[in-house]
């Protein structure tokens, strides 16, 4: 074996920076979880992006791997998904009554809201599974589990990339322009990377302890895609309701991203700016007390995975 090589025991500066809970007995690095409330080293995240982009990386080839069509089904899901509407709400309300924006085709208002649906869902889908998905890797070897959830959620961006192109050209055909507020696009981006990261935290933690939340995840995501403003407006659905109604509707945060894209990008009403502030406030609360409770948690994964 050529080269110089690292007597065996030796401490490893870059290791002990990165574990938290690391401390130096003589020679060896003892990695012992953290006593009493735990935190959120964003520090530590920041020294592991080159392994989240490694596994990002990786599961987006895993994905499409021996899949004929590649990463064309990033498109073809929520094409197939709008054509599938399109025809139903043709048949049953007719081709002008159809619940869109109005102004706009059916098919443009329902696609732009499948483009950000499709980003969670598929953040969601492969997030919720990921500790359980690198049970090899949590059990063998050091480094911040949160890089877990976090990659599948950056994998999820190429899909949308692809599925974000398709739209600007069915937008180009029907000669649709954005206006002056598409700068704030990125904003409704990251309000639905957050909410995926935020219940994903909850949902890994969860599913490395009990497997039924793998069983379960596809069926919640079912239910929230149908209680979410995708193939409607979130005003055909509550017209004259209460505020109160708008409220509760409202801590749905995949509204606001929704109806955030639509304006943006279509010319939809505006979502309402309390509206907003619920969805951003639910995120928020789901995200922090995830965050805690994965913190927590992520020190008996190795036991349970």
């Amino acid at each position: 074996m050529n080269g110089p090589q690292r007597p065996l025991g030796r401490k490893d500066p870059g290791l002990a920076e990165a574990a938290g809970g690391a401390s130096q007995c003589g020679d060896t690095i003892v990695i012992a979880p953290e006593r009493g409330l735990v935190r959120v080293d964003l520090g530590e995240l920041w020294r592991a992006r080159e392994l989240i982009g490694f596994l990002a990386l990786r599961d987006v080839k895993v994905r499409y791997k021996q899949a004929a069509l590649g990463i064309a089904w990033a498109v073809l899901q929520p094409l197939l998904t709008m054509i599938v509407f399109s025809l139903l709400f043709g048949l049953l309300m007719g081709a002008e009554d159809r619940p869109g924006v109005s102004g706009v085709p059916y098919a443009v208002s329902t696609y732009c809201a499948l483009v950000p649906w499709q980003l969670f869902a598929t953040s969601l889908s492969f997030s919720g599974n990921s500790i359980v998905g690198n049970q090899n890797l949590v059990t063998k070897v050091y480094f911040p589990r949160l890089v877990l959830p976090i990659a599948p959620i950056v994998a999820a961006l190429v899909d949308f990339a692809a599925a974000f192109g398709v739209l600007l050209l069915m937008m180009l055909a029907y000669g649709i322009a954005p206006g002056p507020e598409v700068v704030l696009l990125p904003c409704f981006v990251a309000l639905a990377l957050l909410t995926a990261l935020a219940v994903s935290l909850w949902l890994s933690a969860l599913n490395a302890l009990y497997r039924d939340v793998r069983y379960a995840l596809p069926f919640l995501t079912q239910l929230w895609f149908f209680v979410t403003p995708c193939v409607y407006t979130a005003q055909s659905v509550l017209g004259d309701a209460p505020p109160w109604a708008h409220w509760l509707y409202a801590a749905n945060p995949m509204v606001g991203v929704v109806e955030g894209f639509r304006w943006v990008l279509i010319g939809g009403p505006a979502p309402a700016a309390a509206a907003l502030v619920a969805s951003v406030g639910v995120v928020a609360l789901l995200l922090a007390g995830g965050a805690v409770y994965f913190r927590r948690m992520e020190r008996v994964f190795a036991d349970w995975v």
